[in-house]
């Protein structure tokens, strides 16, 4: 009988494990962003497209992308007019945007970044200031100009000082 009991056991055991492996809910995909349909943009350097935009002591060129991108992608090239005149200058801001990167194209600047302190950028650093970073420019050099890409095109900065 103990055998009898055992042979049972071990028969139902073996069903069991070949029974299919419930199955799984496959996980839900999330719906697919809608992008613009994108633009071929070439833009050459001209002098005559540095013109004035956003903080008075800097010239921009912009370099077509929002235009491109329909809005999506934001990038120009700004170049900081001398004197650096840190009262000018030395607004503590932050911008309401996705994504920001800076790539130092000609000499140097130093910003001050929340949590980071005075940073020094060379040509050829580049950096990602995170979304909403408090920062102010505290100096830069005569020849200065950078390369800034910011996502989305359309961002608003908000000055605290």
């Amino acid at each position: 009988m103990a055998r009898a009991k055992l042979k049972a056991r071990s028969k139902a055991k073996s069903r069991a494990k070949r029974k299919a492996p419930a199955r799984r809910a496959a996980p839900r995909k999330a719906a697919a962003k809608v992008r613009p349909k994108h633009k071929f943009v070439a833009k050459h350097f001209r002098e005559e497209d540095f013109k004035e935009g956003l903080r008075a002591y800097a010239k921009y060129r912009d370099l077509g992308m929002a235009e491109a991108t329909g809005g999506m992608v934001q990038a120009h090239v700004i170049r900081l007019v001398p004197p650096c005149i840190p009262e000018e200058v030395s607004k503590l801001h932050y911008h309401d945007v996705d994504f920001q990167m800076v790539y130092v194209l000609k000499g140097w600047m130093t910003s001050e970044f929340e949590g980071q302190g005075p940073v020094t950028m060379r040509e050829g650093t580049c950096w990602i200031q995170p979304p909403g970073i408090k920062h102010k420019v505290l100096d830069y050099s005569d020849d200065c100009e950078v390369l800034e890409v910011i996502l989305p095109a359309e961002f608003e900065t908000v000055t605290l000082e």
